[in-house]
């Protein structure tokens, strides 16, 4: 019986022995862990430091390689949290955004070389030309310069009168983008006579450079011609209906024709793309002005406003400070019905009307915001032997009243 006893105590004893090993084993096996995770972490990071001779010929900042310490005190992770708080509250000025603070500081720079010109433009016609069309453009805008030439902005005879072209451009804002685009463009100048390069970045809020500086150009090597149309590269222009338009007026008159805002009020919001402060423009109202993508005016009026925008203080919105330079002038703009530089508008009864249709534009003179591809439909549309507009039922049609259709057609046989 002792025999028995005491073989079960040192078998009770050898599984305590068993069980406590298996449990050291666990415990050893546990902690190792913890420290191979941390220690497997630091050679995911380290050999990011190094991973540049990958790429020798393109080198990353230091600060952009190292990465910061995720194990930060609990009061230091507070701290860069309200840092973060802080700083998000005022986010960075996106690209399109307009810099204030450069603005002011560089407002009075107002003259800068003409790079490219044509001086001769406007002597090729004895005279002077009838017509000269001014449009606004960009270094990599070359199909759409393309698409004006070979459309409504040929050069030559139109209704008996003497057409002339320019194109107004600044400097690419991104100059490595498009590596050779000096050769380029001395190229395309040399080929079609018709840029005029200013040595300003070519910006949205740097088209009041553009302005003044075409002003000037115009009134010194372009003082013979009688009217201008100035607009955008991206519009339709009828320019047989803007002849027939002038012929009717006097060139050594006021004339400065096109679509004009009234009683426009100043955008406060910053996210907008026509955000002005009120300490840039303190007034609720802006003087009446053309909207951008084109107007008419006479060589008189242009002389005029060449002069009143060298006093005129600059502002970001080109299409306003020609409203404050006519305003200078005391010249009020005339609206016509013929400028459509909104796009034509489709009429909420009419919902399945095509609004693009030769004849909505063959009586039309400026019509904004089309495609390369719109513009040659439109011109060849238009152009075309077969276009007949006389049946106006045809765009009457969808305004009719289906009782009225119904009326005049049960009337019809009793009469």
């Amino acid at each position: 019986m002792r025999v028995r006893l005491k073989g079960d105590a040192i078998c009770t004893l050898l599984l305590l022995v068993v069980l406590c090993s298996l449990l050291y084993s666990q415990l050893e096996h546990l902690v190792p862990v913890g420290n191979k995770q941390v220690t497997q972490k630091q050679p995911s990071v380290t050999p990011k430091i190094f991973a540049v001779p990958r790429a020798p010929w393109k080198p990353m900042p230091a600060e952009a390689m190292v990465p910061r310490p995720k194990v930060t005190p609990i009061i230091k992770q507070t701290e860069m949290g309200n840092n973060r708080a802080q700083t998000t509250t005022i986010p960075p000025l996106p690209d399109s955004a307009f810099n204030f603070k450069r603005y002011l500081l560089h407002k009075d720079n107002r003259n800068f070389n003409l790079l490219i010109n044509q001086p001769k433009k406007c002597r090729k016609t004895p005279g002077g030309p009838f017509l000269l069309i001014a449009i606004k453009s960009v270094v990599e805008d070359f199909d759409r310069r393309e698409i004006v030439r070979k459309t409504w902005g040929r050069e030559g005879l139109v209704n008996g009168e003497q057409i002339q072209r320019v194109f107004l451009l600044g400097t690419p804002k991104n100059r490595t983008v498009l590596a050779t685009w000096e050769t380029l463009i001395h190229q395309e100048s040399q080929t079609y006579r018709d840029i005029l390069l200013w040595d300003f970045m070519d910006t949205f809020f740097n088209l009041t450079l553009k302005e003044i500086h075409f002003l000037n150009w115009a009134a010194e090597f372009c003082h013979n011609v009688k009217f201008i149309f100035k607009g955008d590269a991206d519009v339709f222009v009828n320019v047989e209906n803007i002849v027939d338009f002038l012929e009717r007026h006097d060139p050594t008159e006021d004339l400065f024709v096109g679509d004009i805002i009234y009683n426009a009020r100043p955008i406060r919001v910053q996210k907008s793309k026509y955000y002005i402060p009120e300490t840039m423009y303190g007034l609720s109202i802006y003087p009446a002005y053309a909207g951008g993508g084109g107007f008419l005016l006479s060589s008189h009026t242009m002389k005029k406003l060449a002069r009143a925008c060298r006093e005129v203080e600059l502002f970001p919105i080109d299409d306003v400070f020609l409203g404050m330079c006519l305003q200078r002038i005391n010249l009020k703009p005339i609206l016509h019905e013929g400028f459509k530089t909104f796009g034509i508008v489709k009429p909420s009864a009419a919902p399945h009307l095509q609004t693009f249709d030769p004849c909505f534009y063959k009586d039309l003179m400026v019509v904004h915001s089309l495609k390369v591809a719109e513009i040659w439909l439109m011109w060849n549309l238009l152009h075309s032997p077969h276009l007949s507009c006389t049946q106006k039922k045809q765009v009457k049609k969808p305004f009719q009243w289906k009782k009225k259709v119904l009326i005049t057609s049960q009337a019809s046989p009793l009469s």
